[in-house]
């Protein structure tokens, strides 16, 4: 069987056992709604146009934020990977600013834009680009020694060397590092909205659960948990199988 089919049985199985819990009354209906409710939910959302707007508003800010984080990041990976006391400085520090979550920059970046569409951005762009730095630093590195000396025997060097060999051999972890990069974003973006006061994925969840509507709480968590998969397995995904297999990988 293939997995397609086996991942909609799953589901269908998951929905299928979630709505008897409900209407069996296993649980309470404010703690989990049933699929039925949920779908309800969403289907108003998107007919009054509230979620469209959110998703348009939360794309916008995503979009700018990861584009600047992967110019920042691939800047900051090529400089660190050719820069011995730039990767014994600013490296370290990377990998410390890696291990925090991109919610603790929230109230950092309240403080310094207010509660506005560049606070989100701010979270966003530093949700994507310390591990897109990290990812260039590492292609970089692991450039094989016996690339760079064939390159160097007919040659090449400088900036040649690097346009020629280094950059293209580091392909597949750049690849790498924007999928992880739009991941570490998304999360930062949704993570970013919650104390927004505009449209946005995450401002609707917490409108909806401080109003107690879980319905709509559990409607954009799915929104949420669905566009995360279908954009890494759709798009990214492809992308890096496509480049492993060109590069032999």
């Amino acid at each position: 069987m293939k997995p397609v089919y086996k991942r909609i049985i799953f589901l269908v199985a998951i929905l299928v056992l979630w709505e008897l819990g409900g209407r069996l009354g296993l649980w309470a209906e404010i703690i989990l709604p049933s699929p039925t409710n949920v779908f309800t939910a969403v289907y108003v959302g998107i007919t009054d146009m509230t979620l469209v707007y959110d998703l348009i508003a939360s794309f916008r800010r995503l979009i700018i934020g990861l584009t600047i984080a992967l110019v920042i990041g691939t800047s900051i990976g090529v400089l660190i990977a050719k820069s011995k006391t730039a990767d014994d400085t600013i490296g370290s520090t990377l990998l410390a600013f890696q291990s925090v979550p991109s919610i603790v920059w929230l109230p950092l970046a309240i403080m310094w834009f207010g509660l506005n569409d560049q606070a989100v951005i701010f979270v966003v762009i530093l949700g994507g680009t310390f591990v897109m730095a990290l990812n260039v630093r590492t292609g970089i590195k692991n450039v094989s020694p016996l690339y760079l000396k064939a390159a160097q025997t007919m040659g090449s060097k400088g900036i040649d060397l690097f346009i020629r060999v280094i950059f293209p051999a580091s392909v597949p972890y750049l690849v790498t590092g924007s999928r992880l990069a739009w991941a570490f974003a998304w999360r930062a973006l949704i993570a970013g909205e919650l104390l927004t006061t505009g449209p946005g994925l995450g401002y609707t969840l917490q409108y909806a659960s401080d109003f107690g509507d879980m319905s709509l709480v559990i409607g954009v968590m799915i929104i949420i948990g669905v566009i995360g998969a279908v954009v890494d397995q759709l798009i990214f995904q492809r992308i890096e199988k496509s480049v492993a297999r060109r590069w032999g990988l």
